[in-house]
């Protein structure tokens, strides 16, 4: 008789992101008049820069003809995007990576979620608190993070590492030695950056307790402080202890499109096997690449004119999440994040729970933002927001905050 996989059955309701949109629907058929802005899912609203979008145009008239059609993609992705990734996003920054130590696939959340297949069961996680939830729900669906406590939010074999106001929302080394470390900087969910310096302290602390640092840095593009590191290879000895995760979804808009690539040394080895090959036998053998339409629009990425016209579009988020974080703040709300990322923090007033918080926003001003809860325990009593909408829908969303 089959069996299912019970781990699946200790995940705790739905994902975070599916639950919001389930209550945003309910909202909306009941109140049909009224036009909910949504701050709340971190998916991009502006349209493909004309530079992608004339790369895939021209990949697309390749698939017309019998001399340029391609098929399978190379398992690690095409040359010719993984070589302009470890010049531009490596090599002119100072770091050591080549173009046979990246490999392309469909995104990040795939990749981060994916990449704990290659670790032992009994490996111990440690995350930040809050966290975005696929680090630990995978984690929970492989069988490694023990028993559930409803109550407190907390995962019996997990090391949570507490990001709050006090500690300016970045890790402390944990007490508990972690085998598997799970960093995101720019942060999502706080907005929060790492110094380089203290990167560095996370490095070689991974070096001396023989841990492995997961590091998603999906949010790179958003970085504007000239003194934080936008790739953990920007830290000595980085090259045997971290993997790295990169995605096109924020910085080129490829949310609907799909395309990531992740980072693995050679150099990183645990008990003595290089984990570039145990991902290389992964990846191969459970995908199939990414589509060459897709990479090629990746590679446009990689230009004079597609970095400037994605600087602008990283600018207009971002002057959304200024928008966001100044009228908060004029409003009376105490807020953080929004200078290195495209998210803003904000504590949740009058003693209110994430969830409270809302409903209360969806309920008097239809504006929808992310319950902090959802991120973990050290969440509660925090709500993120997205600058990821429409201007004239972000100027609209905190007019109307500001008026209830």
């Amino acid at each position: 008789m089959a069996k299912v996989n019970a781990n699946y059955l200790k995940l705790p309701g739905s994902y975070l992101f599916s639950t919001v949109a389930k209550k945003i629907a309910a909202y909306s058929q009941a109140n049909p008049d009224k036009k909910v802005i949504r701050l709340s899912i971190g998916d991009v609203t502006q349209p493909l820069a004309p530079v992608i979008i004339d790369a895939m145009h021209g990949a697309v008239d390749e698939m017309a003809h019998a001399e340029t059609f391609r098929g399978y993609a190379p398992d690690l992705g095409y040359e010719f995007l993984r070589s302009k990734i470890a010049e531009w996003d490596y090599q002119r920054r100072g770091c050591d990576i080549t173009a046979d130590e990246i490999f392309v696939s469909d995104g990040a959340k795939s990749d981060c979620a994916n990449i704990q297949e290659i670790f032992a069961v009994d490996n111990k996680i440690a995350v930040c608190d809050p966290v975005y939830p696929v680090y630990v729900d995978s984690n929970v669906m492989a069988g490694r993070t023990g028993t559930y406590d409803a109550a407190t939010g907390i995962w019996s074999d997990v090391i949570y590492m507490p990001c709050t106001m006090e500690n300016q929302f970045s890790p402390e080394l944990p007490k508990e030695t972690p085998d598997l470390i799970y960093l995101c900087f720019p942060n999502n969910p706080t907005g929060a950056m790492i110094s380089k310096e203290d990167l560095q302290r996370w490095v070689d602390y991974a070096n001396k307790v023989g841990a492995v640092i997961l590091y998603d840095a999906a949010y790179e593009a958003y970085i504007s402080e000239e003194d934080k590191p936008h790739s953990i290879y920007e830290c000595e000895g980085a090259r045997t202890c971290a993997i790295e995760f990169h995605s096109f979804s924020k910085n080129a808009g490829f949310t609907g499109v799909r395309l990531g690539y992740t980072v693995v040394p050679k150099d990183l080895k645990v008990e003595g096997v290089a984990l570039h090959g145990l991902w290389a036998r992964r990846h191969g053998t459970k995908f199939n690449g990414a589509p060459y339409i897709v990479q090629k629009a990746g590679a446009a990425v990689y230009s004079e004119e597609g970095q400037e016209q994605l600087k602008a579009q990283v600018g207009y988020y971002m002057n959304n999440a200024r928008v966001i974080y100044e009228g908060l703040k004029d409003a009376g709300y105490t807020v953080s994040g929004g200078v290195n990322a495209p998210y803003i923090w904000v504590k949740t007033p009058n003693g209110m729970s994430s969830w409270e918080f809302f409903d209360y926003l969806l309920e008097k001003a239809s504006v929808a933002g992310t319950p902090g809860s959802g991120f973990g325990p050290s969440g509660e009593t925090y709500f993120r927001m997205t600058a990821f909408g429409s201007y004239e829908n972000t100027v609209e969303a905190i007019e109307r905050i500001k008026k209830i």
